[in-house]
């Protein structure tokens, strides 16, 4: 009589979607649909510069003056000349005090009390300015052969406000010059060896011949 053995017992089912292997470890898969959805990581918006916001705003009054200008200027037929009318418009909005030179307290830094001058752009302000837009004209096409605010004239004006300002404020402005490094210089120290001294134990070389 032939026994009869059961059969083997079926193995355990795997589940597909929990498997893990060294190449999918860092892979997430849907159970539904099988997709397989990655994460990705977002830089934040770089925040303009306090330079390139007050230069946005100078091009924008700038091209403000030209519109507003009788008769209205266009950009392209701007030259030095409509430059300097710009900058003796925004006089008016100046808060430095200048003296006249029929004025007492021409020439002081601290004026002991109040004057009837006027008051003006200070000249770093205008050459501050000057600067911004000079950047601003090329970076909105503008060819820099033909930049207004580069033209000889303005350059000239800007040196006579700076003059002026410097003898009737009493003010200089001239650069301060950057003191040179100081140089660490290391001392050198000759170390003398001591003279040898010769090994009694050793034997003398024997200068005979056998």
């Amino acid at each position: 009589m032939d026994l009869v053995h059961p059969p083997p017992p079926p193995p355990p089912p795997t589940n597909p979607t929990t498997a893990v292997t060294p190449s999918t470890a860092n892979i997430t898969t849907s159970p539904t649909t099988g997709t397989t959805s990655s994460s990705t990581i977002t830089t934040p918006p770089t925040t303009p510069s306090r330079y390139e916001n007050q230069k946005r705003r100078d091009w924008n009054t700038f091209c403000q003056y030209l519109r507003n200008h009788r008769p209205p200027l266009n950009l392209t037929l701007c030259s030095g000349a409509h430059v300097l009318e710009f900058l003796r418009y925004l006089d008016q909005f100046g808060k430095t005090k200048v003296h006249n030179q029929t004025c007492p307290f021409f020439g002081l830094p601290n004026p002991p009390a109040p004057c009837p001058c006027p008051l003006r752009q200070a000249w770093g302000s205008l050459d501050a300015l000057i600067g911004r837009l000079r950047a601003a004209y090329e970076e909105h096409g503008g060819r820099p052969e033909a930049n207004p605010f580069g033209a000889r004239a303005v350059r000239i004006y800007l040196r006579e406000v700076r003059d002026f300002q410097a003898k009737a404020r009493g003010v200089s402005y001239e650069k301060k010059r950057k003191r040179p490094k100081q140089k660490v210089t290391t001392s050198t120290v000759t170390v003398t060896p001591p003279p040898l001294v010769p090994d009694h134990h050793q034997s003398a070389p024997n200068n005979h011949l056998q």
